[in-house]
């Protein structure tokens, strides 16, 4: 029998119906996430077609986008101020009631932002297939899950079937040799990866992270590097389950248990390739050569190490993006002045990402003129944080210390930058106008973010880490 890829496994394992020439395959969905925003118009289909949700047990709502992070409009019985998120947030809260969708409600502890809650809660498990309205479902795959994004039509599809309409992506191995040096994170080498290969590389692919380097990370790292792997093209990314995987999962609340985790195990210690197994694209990098890295521009792929220099180019789209962040080739992000920092979003939210920044920030005060806002990815990351005094860390230090959600990631909940400034952010997309019009962004990680606090400006972590 011929070797199978991770994703060949789990592709064969819910293929319906298999692709022809002229028809995508149909496969099967394991776990459907939905949330406020891209859900209304699907519901609003099956309410005109008369359908039911298929699979109640195989759906789950929240919300995140656009909920405030302001503790008062949350629980303080202050009403949501943005009309918008508040229409959003209603209509969700009526749309699961009517159709019977289990939803965790605003006011839930196990609230949180939909690719942070999913894992936290044990739902996201090796072998599922799992979708979302959401670009960055492909967080999901660090745990051996093809994971990705959907539409709302497409919502609307697996809501009355559990189905979907799908081409068969290709295999493009990403192998990440050596250790990660100090102060530098999984989020500098998913943003190295991009540079590399580029926005659109990964296009029609599902990549496999493989190597040394990925198999030391934690499941929190492993899940910042898939969660951009959208940002890269790609379909979807994916890590092979190991002992991490099966540590990080047992006794979660939606995991299964006794005899059931026992055969789970089993069953997912038979999903990483095949020795042998062949991949349609491969690349292969040094993670001893990769730094802390900023992006410059705006996309993803306009990335550099903080040592480096902007590149120039005659392409009019590269020197249109240069114009709108106020750069110049041959200029050096590093020792640029900020005017706000976001910790926060499905990218690097988790414990170990506020875990990080404080460690920057403990005993520092953000620096005059500079905004810092930390946001943890749900309630319960909240509720640890707390717990271990990180929230006293940010707070002491002049930071803005909220309630879970997807917050100045994107700028449709109130969290915002303001035109023209500068914003040091620990998100996934730096696009015109993603975290408020006219806003500039610059992604890096929760280290770099916690140094650029400190300084106000882009600063290499190191320095502050001994």
């Amino acid at each position: 029998m011929a070797a199978l890829t991770m994703f060949e496994k789990v592709w064969s394992a819910h293929e319906v119906v298999p692709e022809t020439s002229d028809t995508p395959a149909i496969l099967y969905i394991d776990l459907h996430l939905t949330h406020e925003v891209t859900s209304p118009q699907a519901f609003s289909v099956l309410r005109e077609r008369g359908l039911p949700v298929r699979r109640l047990d195989r759906t789950l709502a929240t919300m995140d986008h656009s909920t405030p992070t302001d503790h008062d409009q949350i629980f303080g019985g202050v009403p949501i101020r943005l009309e918008s998120a508040r229409k959003q947030v209603e209509q969700l809260e009526r749309n699961t009631s009517e159709f019977g969708v289990e939803l965790i409600g605003l006011q839930s502890p196990q609230r949180g932002i939909v690719h942070i809650i999913g894992p936290e809660l044990g739902a996201t498990q090796p072998g599922k297939t799992v979708v979302c309205g959401d670009s960055h479902t492909s967080t999901h795959g660090a745990f051996g899950a093809l994971a990705f994004g959907i539409g709302t039509t497409e919502v609307g599809h697996v809501l009355a079937t559990q189905c979907l309409l799908q081409r068969k992506p290709k295999t493009f191995s990403v192998e990440v040799q050596g250790r990660l040096g100090p102060g530098v994170t999984a989020k500098d080498l998913i943003l190295a990866i991009i540079g590399r290969i580029g926005v659109s590389g990964g296009t029609g692919h599902v990549l496999e992270y493989r190597g040394e380097a990925i198999r030391a990370m934690s499941m929190e790292e492993r899940m910042t590097v898939c969660n951009m792997s959208i940002e890269a093209g790609a379909r979807a990314g994916m890590v092979a389950p190991d002992e991490t995987t099966f540590a990080y999962l047992e006794g979660r609340p939606r995991a299964p248990a006794g005899e059931l985790w026992e055969r789970a195990v089993d069953t997912w210690r038979q999903l990483p390739s095949d020795p042998g197994a062949r991949f349609d694209r491969e690349v292969v990098l040094d993670a001893g050569h990769v730094e802390p890295m900023i992006t410059y521009g705006t996309n993803p792929g306009m990335v550099l190490p903080l040592s480096g220099a902007i590149p120039s180019s005659g392409d009019e789209v590269f020197r249109k993006a240069l114009r709108y962040m106020g750069f110049e080739p041959g200029e050096h992000v590093a020792g640029k002045a900020i005017d706000v920092v976001f910790v926060g979003s499905c990218t690097n939210a988790r414990i170990s990402d506020l875990r990080a920044a404080a460690r920057v920030m403990d005993g520092r005060k953000v620096a005059r003129r500079v905004r810092m806002l930390v946001v943890p990815g749900s309630q319960q990351v909240k509720k640890e944080a707390e717990a271990e005094g990180l929230d006293r860390i940010f707070v002491e230090a002049g930071a803005e210390w909220r309630e879970s959600g997807c917050s100045m990631c994107l700028g449709m909940n109130g969290d915002t930058v303001g035109a023209g400034k500068y914003a040091v952010s620990t998100s996934n997309r730096n696009f015109e106008g993603r975290q408020g019009t006219g806003a500039r962004t610059l992604l890096a990680s929760p280290l770099t973010a916690a140094a650029a606090a400190v300084t106000g400006r882009v600063t290499d972590p190191r320095e502050f880490l001994g």
